[in-house]
């Protein structure tokens, strides 16, 4: 099964021009077939996001993020981080919220550096979202003007469910470096 995914994926990405995905996944990671998966998702939805892959120092691709909550929420998913055409490390986001809310939901959440500096500073886990950051909802007919802020832009790809909210709270991140092969 986990072959007859990888080769689903590796043929839809064939579809798609060859600057699309620089980045080949390693096809025995599921991880990382997950995440192409994701890419191959929000590029489908809106072609215009292929300028943050190209242009950014580095991403940050968490493929499932499950986000649930009644009064006191939280959410939580893994992912990789890419700069370079290949994968740099692993990371994960927690996030817990406290307010009006109710529901679950399943998404998938991309994180662009726009430059070294941002991209290290992610690394150092010198990053965080407080209440007033926000993500732009990728839709089939979103523009992607939405510039950096304070070196990053971020970009919610929904996967599913219904959720109410009317919360605070903020997203913390880990990273872990990749051990090189």
């Amino acid at each position: 099964m986990h072959k007859a995914v990888a080769v689903l994926i590796l043929l839809a990405s064939a579809l798609f021009n060859s600057t699309i995905l620089a980045w080949e996944p390693n096809t025995s990671d599921e991880m990382e077939l997950n995440v192409q998966k994701a890419i191959l998702e929000i590029q489908q939805k809106n072609p215009k996001m292929q300028g943050f892959f190209d242009h950014s120092a580095g991403y940050a691709v968490y493929p499932s993020v499950g986000k649930a909550g009644f009064i006191i929420g939280g959410a939580f998913g893994r992912g990789v981080v890419i700069a370079n055409d290949r994968v740099i490390g692993y990371t994960s986001l927690s996030q817990a919220t406290i307010g009006a809310q109710i529901g679950g939901q399943k998404y998938s959440q991309f994180i662009f550096f726009m430059d070294d500096n941002a991209l290290e500073n992610f690394k150092r886990g010198n990053f965080e979202f407080g209440a007033q950051a926000s993500a732009v909802a990728i839709t089939e007919s979103a523009m992607v003007a939405t510039s950096y802020d304070s070196g990053v832009a971020v970009f919610i790809n929904a996967g599913g469910g219904l959720m109410a909210e009317a919360a605070v709270g903020g997203q913390s991140f880990s990273y872990e470096p990749k051990n090189p092969d």
